[in-house]
């Protein structure tokens, strides 16, 4: 009855149960099988009473898991949370401070302090968009190098909340325009908009960084 990697290891098995392995064991492994059979079919209800909720609003859950990070249980849960009405939330900035994860929120003895710290706020949504960032951060797309980027410069817990509030951003959009689908910016896309001159400073830096001396001289153009 080994299962996935235990199959490779049944001949450790026989031989650790021989000698060991009597009626009483039997007994007891008996019923704990039967526990998690009963579990694994209490899991099969709750998964198709979860689908049955879900059909009206699958077009909407399908546009999010176009998202960098979001799969099928991500975007069942933000449905859950959110609903798929944008109408409440006039700009994605205001679903963002509804959430608790717009920029300025400061907390100090618990707490929340800060131009944008109104809001409800939601544990589940935040758990939720946490591990969606985390998924999008392993990407080459566009929320993966914001993730890194600001990740470098302010660290990972920062990154996490900066990436989240993108992709609540991307989710309004994708939910208040019925037309609208999901387009990936890019790796690229921040060297495209940052201006040359600062990324010639930027590399400059790095380079002084690692003890080089550097003169930067521009080229005539050809």
């Amino acid at each position: 009855m080994a299962r996935t990697t235990g199959r490779r290891k049944i001949g450790m098995l026989e031989e650790a149960f021989v000698g060991r392995f009597n009626d009483h064991h039997a007994f007891l492994l008996a019923k704990m099988l039967s526990r998690i059979d009963a579990i694994e079919a209490d899991i099969v209800d709750v998964d198709a009473q979860i689908e049955a909720y879900l059909a009206p609003f699958a077009a909407a859950a399908a546009k999010l898991e176009q998202i960098p990070g979001v799969g099928p249980v991500a975007a069942r849960a933000i449905i859950a949370e959110i609903g798929v009405d944008m109408s409440r939330f006039p700009t994605a900035a205001h679903l963002a401070a509804w959430a608790r994860f717009a920029p300025g929120i400061n907390e100090s003895a618990g707490r929340k302090k800060g131009s944008s710290s109104t809001g409800h706020g939601n544990p589940y949504l935040a758990r939720m968009l946490g591990q969606v960032a985390v998924g999008a951060a392993r990407t080459s797309t566009f929320l993966g190098e914001r993730y890194r980027r600001i990740a470098r410069r302010r660290g990972a817990k920062r990154a996490i909340v900066a990436v989240a509030r993108s992709v609540l951003s991307v989710i309004w959009h994708l939910l208040s325009d019925p037309d609208a689908t999901f387009r990936d910016l890019g790796v690229g896309f921040y060297d495209t908009r940052i201006h040359p001159q600062r990324r010639a400073r930027h590399h400059v830096r790095q380079l002084e960084a690692l003890g080089y001396q550097v003169t930067a001289v521009r080229l005539a153009a050809a």
